[in-house]
Order: structure tokens, then sequence, then C-alpha cells
């Protein structure tokens, strides 16, 4: 019963969002704070999952453009990142994205960025184009660089575009993580503690292609010790409660 009420509550939700955010998007379309709208909309579904969100932002990540780096667990994402995703952020996702009626069609008129990762010549072409849209637009970008779901496996491999954008823009990096979310169950009224941390930016200033391997590296490493942190303690709150 909890299940089918939560899945209600979920797509009367989504459907008010699109229906809304269709609109605000019409009137401003690819708006520098159109995701950031979106965003705050999905974060507030939260508590329909049973789940409380914790979110701690970096104090030393300015207003500057920058390259957000987020882990990739499920598609609860869509409700636990997005309480992190400042204003003037869009998200670069995979072109097939635009082909999912309604969905698509709004991702896309957001502003969000939309790469064709099978064809190396246009993935490099995008890159290129979403380095113009950094500088010239002063955006910042929110990627996913495990480029799919871990679904419990923890921190994947990271694919290293995100990296080579940032290093060409000249911005910083900043590892945004959610604690593990795979234990959401719809059908449990309390889903416990989902805590969302901002890390400090990384500089890539003086950095160029040849440092692409060790900076994800570095980079990777501090995001999986992080995660695993926030893991335990997330874990240590849920046993409180």
């Amino acid at each position: 019963m909890l299940l089918i009420a939560r899945s209600l509550l979920l797509a009367l939700l989504l459907l008010l969002v699109f229906v809304v955010g269709s609109i605000a998007c019409l009137l401003r379309p690819r708006h520098r704070d159109n995701v950031h709208m979106f965003a705050r909309w999905f974060s507030a579904a939260a508590p329909i999952l049973g789940v409380k969100l914790i979110v701690r932002r970096s104090t030393a990540a300015g207003s500057e453009p920058c390259i957000y780096l987020a882990n990739h667990q499920n598609n609860y994402d869509i409700f636990t990142h997005t309480a992190a995703v400042p204003r003037g952020t869009v998200s670069l996702g995979k072109k097939s994205l635009a082909w999912m009626p309604l969905f698509g069609q709004i991702y896309w008129l957001s502003g969000n960025i939309l790469i064709e990762r099978n064809n190396r010549s246009r993935a490099f072409e995008t890159m290129a184009n979403t380095v113009r849209k950094i500088k010239d637009k002063c955006l910042s970008v929110w990627i996913f660089p495990e480029g799919t779901r871990s679904r419990g496996r923890g921190l994947l491999p990271f694919k290293a575009g995100a990296f080579h954008t940032a290093i060409a823009a000249g911005v910083p990096m900043v590892p945004v993580l959610a604690s593990n979310q795979c234990h959401i169950n719809l059908n449990r009224w309390d889903n416990g503690v989902v805590i969302i941390e901002m890390m400090d930016p990384i500089e890539t200033q003086g950095l160029d292609r040849s440092h692409v391997k060790a900076l994800s590296e570095r980079i990777h490493a501090a995001m999986a010790a992080k995660l695993e942190a926030l893991n335990q303690e997330a874990a240590s709150l849920m046993q409180r409660a």
C-alpha cells in the first residue's frame, strides 16, 4: 500500500514539475538557472521517499564556474543529488536522452548539454563547445564521471572527458558525494539518511592533457575515501534513529 501511495505521489509530482517546468523553459529557453529550478523541485520530493537529506556545501567553493563531479548510483539521484545543484549549473548527459518522450525535450530546453559518447569526434566537439560555454556564459557543468550507475558497487572508474574539459577551460573541479542510497525501499516507511557533501575545489590551472590520468586518479581516491566515510556516518545515524 505504501509503495502504491508513494508511486502515485511521485508520478503526480513529476507531472506537475514537467508541466510547470515546460512553461518556464518556453518563456526562458536554455536559461542558466533552469536546471537549478528543476533541481530544487526534484529534491523537495526526498521526504516522499522516506529519506532525510543532509546537505553540506563547501565554504571554499565560490561563485566562479567549475566542473562538479558527482557519484552516480541509481534513479534516486534525481531526488537526492539535486539538492546540491547550485545556480548557473547545467548537466552533461548522453544524447540518447533527447529521444525520451517529454523528459528529453525538457532536458534539452532547460539548458543541459547532450553528448554523443559513441562517436569520438563528436564527443570531443561537444567537449570543446562545453569549454566555450563555461568561459562565455560563466556556466558550471555537473558531470557523472563514472558514466553509468554504480548500483551499490562503490565508486566506479572515471571517464576522462570531465578532466579534459576542466583543464581546457582552466576551471576547478568540485567533487560532490551522496552516501549510499541503494537501501531505499518505497515500501518501507523510514529509509534513513542520505548525506550529500560538496568537497573543496581542486584547481586545474597550469595543468595540460598530460596530467589528466594523474588528476583523475587523485580525485577518484579522494572521492572514494569520502564516500566510505559518508556511508559509515549515514549508517551510524540510521542505527541511532
